[in-house]
């Protein structure tokens, strides 16, 4: 099965960084639409930041400027480098691409690929 592979995962305290990775080599083509969802217990998967094909990005307002999506030159990488990190983002962390679909990334679900997911966790 060909899925983006997620790494960077962990348990931190709260106020800490994390840089989560997204590996993107074994799709089959560059990704157009690329994305960061993220699913806490008990509750549904949310949209927490994407990026476009021209390098447009769009974050969840539950970031407030804490978190950061961007990719390598190639495209083959993507991260989301999380900052001042809450309890409250405690959640398994997957990354998404479509490689149909250019723009007009935020707010959709339908993505070809899939990652595994990683978990973050942030205690108090």
């Amino acid at each position: 099965l060909v899925q983006p592979v997620e790494s960077g995962g962990g348990s931190v305290q709260a106020g800490e960084s994390l840089r989560l990775s997204c590996g993107l080599s074994d799709l089959p083509d560059t990704a157009y639409c690329l994305a960061w969802f993220r699913q806490a217990p008990g509750k549904e998967r949310e949209g927490v930041a994407s990026l476009d094909n021209a390098g447009g990005t769009t974050y969840a307002h539950f970031t407030e400027g804490r978190f950061s999506v961007a990719t390598d030159n190639g495209k083959r990488t993507l991260y989301l480098q999380m900052n001042s990190l809450k309890p409250e983002d405690t959640a398994m962390y997957y990354c998404a691409a479509d490689l149909t679909v250019a723009s007009d990334c935020w707010g959709r679900y339908e993505y070809n690929y899939w990652g595994q997911g990683t978990q973050v966790t942030v205690s108090s």
